[in-house]
């Protein structure tokens, strides 16, 4: 299945999978590329730079198929520029920017041929790190999970691809070989896929966040702002019903006043990432549980590529109705 993605990065279906923070691992990016897809993993998701080379390291000692690293690249990710050339050391093959300018990102990688795509929500940031010489862009709709945009896709790709030439990924809302067809049919060149890679044998989770996947469905999802200050989807356990998922009047109070503002939404995201990590590794009932809407296509727990799988034989089914 050819498209400009597939191209780009000489893989044989248009699929990432997109990055989790704290979740995607080594095993997870060596069974997607042996899949024939591709895998992004957060930088994030190494506390030290050593560990990000380690794990950089390890992902080619297993796979010569290209494979990408997101990075955060406004002033909150202070290592940012350790990272980024730590990855461009280690011979990555794309970034995924996120969340600020990529203009240093994308200078940087030009230099030896890395390739870069850059999270956008609408098309002023589309034409934008087009002019920054972007090689592709990562349209995040209103159907992705964690953070996520504000236009469904269904109007968000045809915008960007009326205003860009070049390539364009959906992500979000994409759980199954029909909705990747959709997406292409969009115009879209290829798809990021997160959430229903959480439920797989090789994410390093605790056994109830994975279970939670196949138990709970697309109508269990819902915004929160209660954990990192942002709008962020996660499954609506009764710890989360419990609590609520809007601030409070403190917390809003604390977000709002302009002298305490900074601080407090450091603190709300600080609170937030905790929370996340703690539901990530340690099962128990106070837990936040962060999923998309396609977790409603997760039916069992199951390896990687068996995902992958049933993705290609259901494209291919649909391509038949057509």
């Amino acid at each position: 299945m050819k498209t400009k993605l597939t191209d780009i990065l000489a893989i044989d279906y248009p699929i990432i999978m997109a990055p989790m923070f704290l979740i995607t691992n080594v095993d997870m990016m060596v069974a997607s590329l042996e899949s024939g897809i591709t895998g992004c993993v957060p930088a994030l998701n190494y506390r030290t730079i050593e560990e990000l080379t380690t794990a950089l390291k390890a992902i080619r000692a297993k796979s010569s198929k290209p494979f990408g690293v997101n990075l955060i690249v406004n002033k909150s990710n202070t290592a940012y520029k350790k990272q980024l050339h730590a990855c461009l050391d280690q011979g990555v093959d794309y970034f995924i920017t996120s969340l600020g300018s990529p203009e240093e990102t994308i200078r940087e990688s030009k230099k030896n041929g890395t390739k870069v795509f850059c999270d956008v929500v609408d098309e002023n940031y589309a034409m934008k790190v087009e002019g920054l010489g972007a090689d592709g862009i990562i349209a995040v709709n209103s159907g992705a999970g964690g953070h996520l945009g504000n236009i469904p896709a269904t109007v968000l790709i045809p915008m960007l691809k009326r205003v860009c030439k070049i390539p364009v990924i959906s992500a979000g809302g994409v759980g199954s070989g029909a909705g990747i067809i959709s997406m292409l049919a969009l115009g879209a060149d290829g798809v990021s896929i997160g959430s229903p890679f959480i439920a797989t044998t090789e994410a390093p989770i605790s056994q109830e966040y994975k279970q939670a996947c196949v138990d709970y469905g697309a109508e269990d999802i819902v915004l929160t702002n209660k954990f990192s200050g942002s709008r962020c989807t996660a499954i609506n356990t009764p710890y989360l019903q419990k609590i609520g998922i809007n601030q409070n009047f403190v917390e809003v109070f604390l977000n709002t006043n302009k002298q305490v503002k900074k601080y407090a939404k450091m603190l709300t995201y600080y609170r937030g990432m905790k929370l996340l990590e703690q539901a990530a590794f340690s099962a128990s009932y106070k837990t936040v549980w962060v999923a998309g809407s396609s977790i409603e296509f997760t039916k069992k727990i199951e390896p990687l590529k068996d995902i992958v799988s049933r993705y290609i034989r259901e494209m291919e089914e649909t391509r038949k109705l057509l």
